[in-house]
């Protein structure tokens, strides 16, 4: 899986507002591109997408912007990534037994191992919150990362 320039600015962007959660005022999207280095337009377009997915709130007028509607540790990495590129998986190859899927030797094995590694691609993106990267942006130790389940 590669993630998107998306979901790479969408969770940087909302890395931003965890990194500042315990303000009271909203964060311009202006404020968070140049804290970032994001391109404005873009951003505001991806803030747009996750303000869809309940991920952050906005004012509007004077003093307005943005912040997290849920707290940094009940918003994980994957919800980040699916709200701006939609669901995480290896590829779009079809379910095993649905719709003639497997009508090819071999097929229905290797859409079954692509189903489990989407799975598991999903599983450790949710592993990880933002409150888990804010500690990390604060300096604490990386803790290794252990295999896949």
């Amino acid at each position: 899986m590669k993630v998107s320039t998306r979901g790479d600015y969408a969770s940087r962007a909302l890395l931003s507002l965890a990194l500042r959660a315990d303000e009271s005022s909203p964060t311009s999207v202006r404020d968070i591109a140049e804290r970032t280095g994001l391109p404005q337009p873009y951003l505001e377009q991806i803030l747009l997408a996750l303000k869809g997915a309940g991920l952050v709130r906005s004012k509007r007028g004077v003093g307005g912007g943005y912040v997290l509607a849920r707290s940094p540790r009940d918003i994980t990495l994957g919800q980040i990534v699916s709200a701006v590129d939609g669901p995480i998986m290896l590829g779009d190859f079809g379910q095993p037994h649905e719709n003639g899927a497997c009508d090819h030797e071999g097929q229905c094995v290797l859409l079954t191992v692509w189903a489990e590694v989407g799975d598991h691609m999903r599983h450790h993106l949710d592993s990880f919150t933002l409150a888990d990267m804010v500690e990390r942006a604060r300096g604490a130790p990386l803790a290794p990362i252990g295999p896949l389940e």
